[in-house]
């Protein structure tokens, strides 16, 4: 069925068809139909519609909530309505005779099934003694009524039909009031069924007096209006409930409202009103009235024992709900407390002993926050100072964390939820449930130890810095560094001494970080043999602060057995700086390598300008490794003149790297990231083999040069050098006297017995040795004795006199001139850029020279040419 026609339906049941019977009715009454024809076809067309609905519901009822339960009220109430309907079609069939018999029989049967349908009514009656309680409070107030009535009239003034048809209607009519009233507490459609119940209970009755009283016929259809109007209104306020849509729930505690002492009271002054009226007119009592006046009391005796029968099932509920909730609140992990608008404690569960070892002589009268933490008391003042103004989160209970004594006289951590129930008459108090949090925050302080802290050397790790910087620098106008610490030499003491031995050398370094920091300051291992240091300082005292970390942590490390050294390398990054945390560390740790670029030991303040070098240096160290393969080395020469005749003499083979991507990268920096990537010996035999080939061509020509090589300490130190040196000149048969192999100064003693060494095996091949940039390094003239070298390329800042005004050499010079000379070496002046320069350094006694003011480095085909310009020999 679709809407338009339920509409439809539902308007013909409730309004349309009760409306036309009513008209059909009120015609009937003026003669124009026949009166118990139209009372049955009236009566039995509404009662039929509105039976038809009822017991559709009652059917959906029984099927949407698998029971048989809530569809009685519906289908009780159909039976009712339809017994109506039967009553008024056996009325026309009825002889006249008979008809007051039939009428007060269906009173009798439509009554019953009312009384029965409302009662079922959900919210009416819970259980079967309630619905006989609801029965009885009915039927007291009924006998009371009808005692009244039969006893302040004059006896005898009803028939007996008319009489029972009477008291069956007073005894049943409080019945279904009672009931609709405490059906609509429940739900408000209640009271259409109620009324519909009581107008068909009505009309039934006066249908039976008036045929009991022969009334004329005219008079039947005006009655017959509230069995119209009942049907109509029952199945209006069944539509209403929509009971499949809202099950009802009824409840389960014994109701008071309307079955306590005003019903209990009300039958009594009822008759003893009646009684005293009646004795006061008529002087004495008939049999009727004592009997109706007698059938009060057992009624209400047996209302008293069925409402005493409920309180008593009632109070073992209770009993038994209230040991089940001291159960509860004894052994919850909880403690549950009252505490009245005054702050004070009311009452504690009993949980406290067990949980708190608090009696209640400690707690009860006290004021709560009294209970807690001196320091955490106004806290707890505050959020129940807010709770009681209601300034708190409606329907949210409000969260207290505190530290609270417990009967031992240890404070534990704990957290309190408060419950407004000041609204609740049996609390009208704040509920405060109390639970011990002290093993959560231990488990949650060492799970807060074991993310946020390195396990060696208990500093805080990387995410804790991280988190903290986060913090730091979100308070405005906040100030800080970071100072990123990297250790050198770990590696050498993990494999001398074992892991274990180098744990104890990291953890010394933590204590050594953690002593020379301030108290607000944040010191982490970052991982390895890496560390940081977060200060609130500001850059300048923090680079200070690193000075002391820097000495402190390169000062040796006595450890059992073992005295053992560190490199360390400081990066220093203001907080300020950057637009995050990562680029706060980047920043720092671009310091820390730039540190390590310049020599280790030292401390360098982050700028801009470094990070082009650092993005220079990674570009470098990506494009080198291969560059050998894809032929990008290339040498450029630049030749050495003799500086009496200029004639030249040699060259030096200078190495370049075209790189299609950096450009043209000289050996200062290339060498660099060489020795970094381990490929200085790669470039070195490139270079080797590169210039005695380059040489072999050169020694075609009728002037003999010789051709000078630049190598690294590294290269030098390796066992096999020697070896590759005679194949590169066996390979490309070159004499040996042609190669002149330059070498710096050594920077340590240390270094001198292996660089002598293989001067030496040079030598025995009959490979020159150049000591190259002489008089940069320490003790420079102490060396000369002990390094076999043939040459000695004396640096510009001997040769040139910046500091005179008259041009000339200082007398320096002559002394290295002179001892090398002594030494049998021959001296060569490098740098020189101008005849001045030149001029200066003939007149010191040097007889070779190098520079631009002679020769620029060119390649190889510029320098043929060069040379084809000296076509004499070489000296």
């Amino acid at each position: 069925m679709n809407g338009r026609a339920r509409r439809l339906a539902i308007w013909i049941t409730e309004t349309g068809a009760p409306l036309l019977a009513v008209g059909v009715l009120v015609i009937a009454h003026f003669g124009a139909l026949p009166p118990y024809v139209a009372v049955a076809g009236a009566v039995g067309a509404v009662a039929a519609l509105a039976a038809s609905r009822l017991v559709r519901i009652a059917v959906r009822l029984h099927r949407t909530q698998r029971g048989f339960g809530p569809c009685r009220g519906a289908g009780f109430l159909g039976f009712g309505v339809l017994a109506s309907g039967v009553n008024s079609l056996v009325l026309l069939l009825t002889p006249a005779e008979a008809r007051d018999a039939v009428a007060l029989s269906g009173l009798a049967l439509a009554l019953g099934l009312y009384l029965f349908g409302m009662l079922m009514l959900p919210g009416a009656a819970s259980s079967v003694p309630v619905r006989m309680r609801r029965g009885f409070d009915g039927l007291s107030l009924g006998i009371s009524l009808a005692f009244s009535a039969w006893v302040i009239p004059p006896a005898g003034g009803l028939p007996p039909l008319a009489m029972v048809a009477a008291l069956l209607a007073i005894v049943g009519l409080p019945i279904i009031t009672i009931t609709t009233l405490r059906a609509y507490e429940h739900r408000r459609s209640a009271a259409f069924c109620g009324l519909g119940a009581g107008a068909a209970v009505f009309g039934h009755a006066l249908l039976a007096v008036l045929t009991d009283y022969n009334a004329p016929p005219e008079a039947i259809p005006l009655v017959a209006i509230p069995l119209v109007a009942g049907p109509a209104l029952i199945a209006a306020g069944a539509r209403r409930a929509n009971p499949v849509a809202q099950p009802a729930t009824t409840p389960t505690e014994p109701q008071t409202t309307l079955t306590a002492y005003p019903l209990l009271t009300i039958p009594a002054i009822l008759a003893t009103l009646s009684a005293l009226y009646h004795l006061v007119t008529v002087g004495h009592f008939d049999s009727t009235s004592i009997l109706l006046g007698l059938a009060i009391i057992p009624t209400m005796v047996v209302r008293e024992v069925l409402v005493m029968l409920d309180i008593r099932r009632y109070a073992r509920r209770l009993v038994s709900q209230e040991a089940h909730f001291r159960s509860l609140v004894s052994g919850a992990n909880d403690l549950t407390l009252i505490v009245g608008e005054d702050l004070l404690i009311r009452w504690q569960s009993p949980a406290a002993a067990r949980l708190f070892g608090l009696a209640d002589a400690e707690v009860v009268g006290r004021l709560f926050p009294d209970l807690m933490h001196p320091d955490d008391s106004p806290d707890v003042t505050g959020v129940l100072t807010a709770v009681i103004a209601g300034r708190e989160v409606p329907g949210r209970p409000q969260l207290v964390t505190a530290r609270l004594r417990d009967g031992h006289g240890v404070w534990r951590d704990t957290e309190s939820t408060i419950s407004d129930q000041r609204g609740v008459p049996e609390v009208a108090a704040l509920v405060v449930h109390v639970r011990d949090v002290s093993e959560r925050q231990r488990l949650e302080r060492t799970l807060h130890e074991l993310a946020f802290t390195d396990q060696l050397t208990g500093l805080a790790n990387r995410r804790e810095l991280t988190r903290t910087i986060v913090t730091q620098r979100a308070v405005p106008g906040h100030t800080g560094a970071l100072l990123v610490v990297d250790l050198h030499g770990m590696a050498g003491i993990n494999d001398a001494h074992g892991r274990q031995f180098g744990d104890a050398v990291l953890a010394e370094v933590g204590r050594r970080l953690k002593t020379g920091v301030g108290t607000d300051d944040v010191v982490a291992r970052l991982g390895g043999d890496e560390f940081a240091v977060l200060t609130v300082d500001r850059p300048v005292l923090a680079y200070a602060m690193g000075t002391r970390l820097l000495t402190a942590l390169t000062e040796p490390y006595q450890m059992p057995g073992a005295l053992v050294y560190l490199g360390t390398s400081i990066g220093l990054a203001d907080l300020a700086g950057g637009d995050s945390v990562d680029d706060v560390l980047r920043r720092a740790d671009l310091a820390r390598l730039r540190a390590r670029q310049l020599g280790r030991n030292r401390v360098e303040w982050y700028d801009d300008q470094l990070e082009e070098q650092f993005t220079r240096r990674l570009d470098l160290e990506r494009e080198l490794p291969g560059a050998v393969q894809r032929g990008e080395l290339d040498l450029v020469y630049q030749p050495v003149l003799d500086l009496d005749d200029h004639q030249p003499v040699g060259t030096e083979a200078l190495l370049r790297w075209r790189s299609p991507v950096l450009g043209t990268v000289l050996p200062a920096e290339l060498l660099t990231v060489a020795e970094d990537l381990m490929l200085v010996e790669e470039l070195g035999r490139w270079v080797l083999d590169t210039a005695c080939r380059q040489l072999a061509a050169w020694s075609q020509r009728s002037r003999p040069l010789w051709m000078a090589i630049n190598v690294s300490a590294r290269e030098l130190a390796s066992p096999d050098f020697v070896d590759w040196v005679t194949a590169a000149l066996a390979e490309h048969q070159v004499a040996p006297e042609r190669l002149v192999l330059e070498i710096a100064e050594p920077r340590g003693s240390a270094e001198i017995p292996a660089v002598v060494t293989q001067l030496a095996g040079l030598r025995a091949v009959g490979v020159r040795t150049a000591l190259d940039d002489f008089g940069t390094g320490p003790a420079s003239l102490a060396q000369l004795r002990r390094l076999p070298v043939d040459f000695l390329k004396v640096d510009r800042t001997l040769v040139i006199d910046r500091g005179s005004r008259d041009g000339e050499s200082k007398p320096f010079i002559d002394v290295v001139v002179t001892l090398g000379r002594r030494f049998g070496l021959e001296i060569i002046a490098e740098g020189l850029e101008s005849e001045a320069h030149v001029t200066q350094a003939r007149a010191a006694g040097c007889r070779l020279g190098q520079g631009y003011a002679l020769s620029r480095p060119a390649p190889a085909e510029r320098v043929e040419a060069f040379l084809e310009e000296f076509p004499s020999a070489s000296r």
